[in-house]
């Protein structure tokens, strides 16, 4: 059995994946809190709804006739990053990392990531307990 191909750990998976990509983000960020005229950046906030809708425009047409078309599996991309345009502090070299608002966020994101495996971790029991495990 695949879990990936069940909804709720495809789900739990993405938002990994996320908050994955976003640690790097913010990991480069702090790297760069002295390089001069740096602005720091970050991913757009992880919607549920978008990547549901992603998600059923990717659906495979099943053929039953080797002249039918397949369809074409439309591909997600990985989430994009925004910069921030008007940052609330700037240093006099012009860089505007924040050092305690990056780790505020990092925090953030170790939090997420420590709930999505808690509820991946629950979910896998479930299943076990529900098969006799």
């Amino acid at each position: 059995m695949d879990f990936n191909t069940m909804s709720l750990f495809g789900m739990v998976k993405s938002k990994l994946t996320w908050l994955g990509q976003r640690q790097e983000v913010l990991a480069q960020n702090i790297a760069n809190s002295d390089t001069p005229k740096y602005r720091a950046s970050d991913l757009k906030p992880y919607d549920f709804e978008e990547l549901m809708r992603k998600e059923a425009g990717q659906l495979n047409m099943v053929t039953n006739d080797p002249s039918h078309l397949p369809g074409r599996r439309v591909r997600i991309r990985d989430y994009a990053s925004v910069v921030e345009r008007r940052p609330f502090e700037t240093m006099p070299n012009g860089n505007a990392v924040v050092l305690e608002e990056q780790m505020a966020k990092v925090n953030e994101t170790q939090i997420n990531h420590n709930l999505m495996t808690q509820l991946y971790k629950k979910h896998l029991n479930m299943i076990k307990m529900a098969i006799g495990k």
